[in-house]
């Protein structure tokens, strides 16, 4: 169950993007044109959008990250400062367009996305360093592997100095060392990122289960597999679980794992067991995916505590 006492403080260490979506009966293949059926300008980047999740879902947020000084990045640090987000440590680079991703969604609510970092390939050691007390007072640190990999290591190492807790969602998918993984408290990944960083093809209960444990071997300190329609597996020093999926008419899924972090983070920095705040962030991303969009469809702590009950 989440605290409500006091919102717990979390440090989100990520890309801030500008999402352009469209919409279309289907995916095209290689060398297709296809006719879609709308166009929308929305707010994303996996950072922003596990710090707009974790904000609405009961935590107090900072966001830490870089976005062009340019129209874009002037309506994300406006939309990122309207959901009680600090962004004073957003920083307006010159020169750098703000990132963008183009995402394509078909009928049935999948997408394929490709990212443009943009100013995010800005972010680095000196600016985690000039971020340093926001992450000290943090009760949790979340990153993702959307800025540059020496940035998020910088920022891990400061973390792990300050005896702040760190989730890290790898995606996208890339191969980590070993000694990097040894540094996480929570390790969020799907069955692609599993694959990517163990060897092991995710498809069921039995290879979750193989591949939370070969990432537990390498000194993880939990590690949750995210199943999508089919739940969640984890493993780790507090224990191991499996919890089955909502079931929802899904409509668009762009959001759902960067809701599910941001859930979790919320609930667990707030004092939640494992299985709780996994709960709650399942609960928040079975919404999101009713809902279309990126940001827009991110649900508040109090309509995932009425879908509980």
């Amino acid at each position: 169950m989440m605290n409500h006492a006091k919102p717990p403080r979390i440090a989100v260490v990520g890309s801030v993007n500008v999402d352009l979506v469209v919409r279309a009966p289907r995916l095209p293949v290689p060398g297709e044109t296809l006719l879609g059926t709308s166009f929308q300008t929305v707010h994303g980047g996996k950072g922003a959008n596990q710090a707009v999740a974790a904000a609405r879902l009961g935590a107090w947020v900072a966001m830490i990250g870089c976005v062009g000084n340019d129209a874009f990045g002037a309506r994300v640090h406006d939309a990122l400062a309207a959901e009680r987000i600090d962004v004073t440590h957003l920083h307006r680079i010159d020169g750098e367009a703000t990132g963008v991703a183009t995402i394509t969604v078909d009928a049935h609510g999948a997408n394929s996305i490709v990212v443009v970092p943009g100013a995010n390939a800005c972010l680095d050691a000196a600016l985690i360093d000039a971020s340093r007390d926001v992450i000290a007072g943090a009760a949790l640190m979340v990153c993702q592997l959307e800025v540059p990999i020496e940035t998020v290591a910088r920022a891990i190492g400061t973390a792990i100095a300050h005896r702040t807790p760190v989730l890290l969602n790898p995606a996208p998918a890339r191969p980590l060392f070993d000694a990097l993984l040894a540094r996480i408290d929570y390790l969020v990944v799907n069955e692609t990122e599993a694959e990517s960083l163990t060897g092991i093809a995710v498809g069921d209960d039995a290879s979750a289960v193989r591949a939370a444990d070969a990432l537990c071997a390498k000194g993880v300190g939990n590690v949750l597999v995210t199943l999508g329609a089919r739940g969640v597996c984890w493993r780790g020093s507090a224990g191991h679980g499996r919890h089955r999926a909502m079931a929802v008419v899904a409509v668009d899924t762009t959001a759902a794992g960067d809701t599910f972090v941001g859930g979790f983070a919320a609930a667990r920095a707030s004092g939640a067991s494992m299985d709780d705040a996994i709960a709650f962030g399942q609960r928040a991303a079975a919404i999101s995916v009713t809902r279309y969009g990126a940001q827009t469809s991110i649900p508040t702590r109090d309509e995932v505590e009425r879908a509980a009950v």
